[in-house]
């Protein structure tokens, strides 16, 4: 049997899922790994547990289906973006912990050079705006934080990578340091009409060139793992950040396609075609994956607290044993009582952008049960995509006739029929919600000959079930209208000093 081996590393699982060349999930492995919290605001990883849980899961699901490193034609990896990590380039091993995407340790930093005028800057060359969110203020705190690190990178000792480069280089040995434009998309110094690394930028923020890894397409032969991993060599085909990738698993290559990806964050992008697009409703523009040499841009509104908001009901709350359980939960009650909750745990993306935004509950009375918070919970993921919705809408030429979704929590019924209606378009959740995986399944598999072509894997992608919206118009406006209140309560909460 020939298959791709999809290598998806998540910000609280590493998995791995081998697909069929009809787009089938042959085999399956999963592990979670810990998270961690140093502080209020700070979250970080064991770079050496992320590499040792994905070549476990990898190795499991191979083993499981009864496979082979000869069975395998290439792999394709897709991983949580933004997080930033420095490692020496003779041992391997790193310097510090990985520090994530939701950390908000260097927002006061992002504040000043937002002072300092570079925001007009950044948002030219990247299409971000400066934000904790993204790598360079991370790798900046790195370099002043971690002893002697600053030196050390100057001397070209240390690399600097997201997850997608530490599982590169680790699966060949230590012989490639690259990433793809994806990924590079969202560190903050890359310029996005270029497709290169900016001097300006790198200027501007203090980052050294030494630590940077080389670029290349989404869909491109990486290298060779070595025969360590898989004990025997396999092509690695494939690297796109976990939405972009989705993006392309999806099937959205055309401008106007829109996606949502619930995981622990909620990630909409909308693909906007070969020329950049520039927001002025809140969103980011970022490279779309590369394939057959076609650059593609997309836009995107990055919502930091989705599934982690179910996680939280299970963990903080302890009102749910599993994460199963909150759609029976919140289906015992036929509203929310009146009860909204904002998720605002790491502050708020886009379109708002409120570093110092934190979680709320309101209108919680006497009556208020857990099924209600539950509700609310889910409720509130919808629409947080609904308000990023509205912004692509602002921007875009044409409205968006449909949302495409995947991820785990796009499995809950009553989540996608509740985001149909408070969006008021047809919601689609396609045969295989694994579209992350799926993507980087498809940019490797295109890289390898698996896939001829782009009209070959639009055969693969089959829809599911279509959520239609059935909400009255007057109700849908007065919950949202509800909801902006809420949300008004949240701003601002932590003092930046």
């Amino acid at each position: 049997m020939r298959v791709i081996l999809a290598l998806d590393q998540g910000t609280t699982s590493s998995r791995a899922i081998l697909f069929d060349q009809a787009g089938e999930i042959i085999g399956l492995a999963q592990q979670e790994f810990t998270q961690h919290y140093p502080q209020p605001g700070w979250v970080e990883h064991d770079p050496m547990e992320i590499w040792k849980t994905q070549l476990e899961v990898a190795r499991e699901a191979l083993a499981g289906a009864g496979l082979t490193a000869a069975d395998v034609v290439a792999i394709g990896i897709t991983n949580q973006r933004e997080t930033t990590l420095l490692w020496d380039r003779q041992t391997g091993r790193p310097i510090h912990p990985a520090i994530v995407w939701q950390d908000r340790r260097t927002a006061a930093d992002c504040d000043r050079l937002r002072e300092q005028g570079l925001d007009e800057l950044v948002q030219r060359k990247t299409g971000l705006r400066i934000d904790a969110y993204f790598c360079a203020t991370k790798l900046r705190w790195l370099l002043e934080h971690v002893p002697d690190a600053r030196r050390r990178a100057q001397a070209g000792e240390l690399a600097f990578g997201t997850i997608d480069s530490w599982l590169i280089w680790n699966l060949t040995g230590g012989q490639v340091h690259a990433t793809d434009l994806t990924n590079a998309s969202r560190t903050m110094l890359l310029d996005i009409d270029t497709c290169l690394w900016d001097d300006e930028l790198l200027s501007a923020l203090d980052i050294p060139r030494e630590l940077l890894p080389e670029l290349f397409p989404s869909s491109h032969l990486f290298g060779m793992t070595s025969a360590e991993c898989f004990g025997a060599p396999i092509a690695i085909g494939g690297a796109a950040g976990d939405q972009q990738a989705a993006l392309f698993g999806q099937n959205c290559h055309s401008p106007g396609m829109a996606k949502n990806t619930y995981g622990t964050g909620c990630f909409a992008l909308m693909n906007v075609g070969t020329q950049r697009h520039t927001s002025h409703s809140g969103l980011l523009t970022s490279l779309a994956c590369t394939a057959a040499g076609q650059r593609q841009y997309a836009t995107e509104g990055s919502i930091f607290i989705a599934g982690a908001v179910v996680q939280w009901l299970r963990d903080g709350l302890g009102i749910i044993r599993s994460s199963d359980e909150v759609e029976a939960l919140a289906a015992s009650v036929p509203d929310s009582g009146g009860v909204y909750l904002v998720p605002a745990f790491a502050g708020l993306g886009a379109p708002h952008w409120d570093a110092y935004a934190r979680g709320t509950i309101v209108g919680i009375t006497r009556g208020t049960t857990k099924a209600h918070i539950a509700r609310a919970a889910l409720e509130g993921i919808a629409f947080q995509v609904a308000d990023v919705l509205d912004a692509m809408r602002a921007d875009a030429a044409e409205d968006i006739h449909e949302l495409r979704v995947d991820g785990g929590a796009s499995r809950n019924d009553l989540l996608m029929q509740f985001q149909a209606d408070i969006l008021g378009v047809p919601v689609i959740r396609p045969k295989v919600v694994e579209t992350t995986a799926l993507g980087a399944a498809f940019l490797a598999g295109l890289a390898s000959d698996f896939w001829s072509d782009l009209s070959e894997i639009e055969q693969v992608w089959k829809s599911d079930r279509v959520f239609q919206p059935a909400m009255p118009v007057d109700q849908v406006g007065g919950r949202r209208e509800r909801w902006n209140d809420a949300l008004s309560r949240c701003r601002q909460w932590v003092d930046p000093a």
